[in-house]
C-alpha cells in the first residue's frame, strides 16, 4: 500500500529538463500572462454565463439550477476570492517544480502516486472535456456571426445530444427530420468539430507559435469586450437591476458553480512551466496577474450585460453577449461581438489544446501511461502523439455532444484538483521546508485551508447528477490505474533504489 503513496522528490521532477523528451522553454512572462487572459475569457463569460444568471431547467421541465441574476457579480467576486486563493498555490508550487504536468507533478511530489494519478486522469476534465463545451460555443457564435449571410443545415450544426435534451420543439426536432445513414439520423455540430482540427495543426506546430497566434487573438478579444462596455452602458435600464438576487444566496451559490467555467483556463498556464524562460519569476506573474486582469474584466461584463436585459431572458441564449446587444437594437455592434467571440473561442481552445496534451505527456513519462504518449517531435519540440490524440478526443465529442452537459463535469473536476493543489502547498512546506521558494505563499496555512474549503463550497453548489458523473469517472480512472499505471511506474520501480521518499 505504502507505494501507492510514493512520493516524486522535486529534485528529480527538476532534473527532468535534461530528459531527452524535455520541451523548450521560449515563453516570456508576457506570453504567459496573455495565455492566461487567452484561456480564462472565453465560454465562460461568451456562454455559460447566461445560465448563471437565469438559472438552468431541465428537458422536462425541472429546475436543475437557480439563477443569480444581477448578483452574478457577486458570483464573479466570490469566485475570484477562491480562485486568487488556489492561484497563490499555483504561484508557490510552479515557481518550485517547472515542470510540465500542472496540478498533477505538484501532487506527484507531495500527496503520493495515487492521488497525482486522480488529479492527473481528473484534469481531463478541466482541459478535454472543458474544449467540448467551447467548441460548441465557438459554433453557435461562429452561425451567430454568419447569420444573414450564410445559411447553414441545422442539421450540420447542432450536436445529436443538444438536440435530444433540448426543450426548443424546433431543436428536439431535428432528430425525426434530420437526414440518415442506415437509419441513424445525422445531428452533428460540424463549425465545432472543424475548429478543434484547425487549433490542432495549429498546435503541431510549436509552442512559440501558438503563443504568438494566442497574442492577436487575445488582443482581438479585449477590444471586442471593451467595445461592448462602452456600447452597453448606454443602454442600461436600472429596473433591469431589481430584484438584485431573485433567489438569495442560493441564487449566486449556484450561479458561481457554473459560471467558474469562466475561471478555470489560469491553471493551464502552470502547463507551461517546462516551456517558459525564467520560470521562478515569470510563473507567479503569469497566473497572478492573468487571474487578476479576468476577473475585473469579468465583474464589469456582468454588471453591463445583466443591466441591459432583464436576467430571466439570457438562460436559453447560446450567445448572451450578441443576444443583450441585439436587444437593445445595436445589431451591428452585435456581429462585432460574434466576430471577438469566435476570436476570444479559438484562443482558449488554443490553450485548452495546448495544456491537455502536456498532461498526457508527464504521465507517460512517469510511467502512468504508454511510452509513446511521452513522444515528442524533433524539430518543435512539441508532444505530437498526444496533441494528435487529444485534438481528435475533443472533435469528436464536439461533433456530437452538448455544452451544458460538460460545464459542470469540467467545474467539478477543476475544482477537486484546486482543493488539493491548495492542499498540497501545505504539506510541503512540512515535509521540505528547507527547499528554496522563489515564491511563497503569505500565512500559507490559512491560504492553504481557505482555499481548499471555498473550492469545496463551491462544488456543493453543482448539481446531484455532476457528483454522480464524477465518482463514475474517478472510480473508472483507478481502475485503469491498477490495472496499468501502478504496475509501469517508473518511481515505484526505482524504489528498490532508495528513490522512493515516503
Amino acid at each position: 500500500m505504502t507505494s501507492f503513496f510514493a512520493r516524486k522528490p522535486i529534485s528529480a521532477l527538476i532534473a527532468e529538463e535534461g530528459h531527452p523528451n524535455s520541451l523548450k522553454r521560449s515563453l516570456s512572462a508576457l506570453d504567459l500572462v496573455m495565455l492566461a487572459i487567452g484561456a480564462v475569457i472565453g465560454a465562460g463569460i461568451f456562454g455559460s454565463i447566461g445560465s448563471a444568471a437565469a438559472g438552468q431547467v431541465g428537458p422536462t421541465g425541472e429546475v436543475i439550477r437557480v439563477g443569480a441574476g444581477p448578483a452574478l457579480v457577486v458570483s464573479f467576486i466570490l469566485l475570484g476570492v477562491c480562485c486568487a486563493l488556489a492561484g497563490l498555490c499555483y504561484a508557490e508550487l510552479a515557481s518550485m517544480i517547472p515542470q510540465a504536468g500542472s496540478a498533477y507533478a505538484y501532487s506527484y511530489a507531495t500527496l503520493g502516486e495515487v492521488v497525482a494519478w486522480i488529479i492527473g486522469w481528473d484534469l481531463i476534465l478541466e482541459y478535454a472535456v472543458g474544449n467540448v463545451a467551447v467548441a460548441i460555443s465557438w459554433g453557435d457564435y461562429f452561425k451567430s456571426l454568419l447569420g444573414g449571410w450564410v445559411d447553414f443545415p441545422a442539421w450540420a450544426t447542432t450536436g445529436y445530444r443538444t438536440a435530444l435534451l433540448s426543450q426548443d420543439p424546433a431543436v428536439h426536432g431535428l432528430i425525426a427530420t434530420a437526414p440518415r445513414i442506415a437509419g441513424i439520423p445525422i445531428v452533428i455540430n460540424i463549425p465545432a468539430f472543424a475548429i478543434v482540427a484547425l487549433i490542432t495543426g495549429l498546435l503541431l506546430m510549436g509552442a512559440r507559435e501558438s503563443a504568438r497566434a494566442n497574442n492577436v487573438m487575445v488582443a482581438v478579444k479585449l477590444i471586442v469586450l471593451a467595445l461592448f462596455i462602452v456600447m452597453g452602458l448606454q443602454h442600461i435600464n436600472p429596473a433591469n437591476y431589481h430584484p438584485f438576487a431573485p433567489n438569495g444566496f442560493k441564487g449566486i451559490h449556484q450561479g458561481a458553480a457554473i459560471v467558474f467555467f469562466a475561471y478555470i483556463g489560469f491553471d493551464a498556464i502552470s502547463t507551461a512551466a517546462e516551456e517558459t524562460k525564467n520560470p521562478q519569476r515569470n510563473l507567479p506573474i503569469g497566473i497572478l496577474g492573468g487571474l487578476a486582469i479576468c476577473t475585473v474584466i469579468y465583474v464589469i461584463i456582468g454588471a453591463v450585460l445583466t443591466g441591459m436585459v432583464p436576467s430571466s431572458e439570457l438562460g436559453k441564449q447560446a450567445d448572451p453577449l450578441a443576444y443583450a446587444l441585439n436587444a437593445t437594437g445595436l445589431t451591428s455592434i452585435a456581429k462585432v461581438v460574434a466576430l471577438g467571440a469566435v476570436f476570444s473561442m479559438s484562443a482558449v481552445l488554443l490553450v485548452f489544446q495546448y495544456g491537455q496534451p502536456r498532461i498526457f505527456f508527464a504521465m507517460a513519462r512517469d510511467g502512468l501511461l504508454p511510452q509513446w504518449a511521452a513522444k515528442v517531435s524533433k524539430k518543435a519540440r512539441v508532444p505530437w502523439a498526444t496533441t494528435l490524440l487529444s485534438g481528435l478526443f475533443v472533435a469528436l465529442w464536439a461533433l456530437i455532444g452538448d455544452a451544458n452537459e460538460t460545464y459542470d463535469l469540467t467545474n467539478i473536476g477543476t475544482l477537486f484538483a484546486f482543493a488539493l493543489v491548495c492542499i498540497g502547498v501545505i504539506v510541503l512546506r512540512h515535509t521540505d521546508p528547507d527547499r528554496p521558494r522563489p515564491f511563497r505563499v503569505p500565512f500559507v496555512h490559512a491560504v492553504g485551508i481557505a482555499g481548499a474549503a471555498l473550492c469545496v463550497v463551491v462544488m456543493w453548489g453543482l448539481p446531484g447528477l455532476a457528483w454522480r458523473r464524477f465518482g463514475v469517472w474517478l472510480a473508472a480512472g483507478l481502475v485503469l490505474y491498477v490495472v496499468y499505471g501502478w504496475r509501469h511506474s517508473t518511481l515505484r520501480r526505482a524504489g528498490a533504489g532508495g528513490a522512493v521518499r515516503r
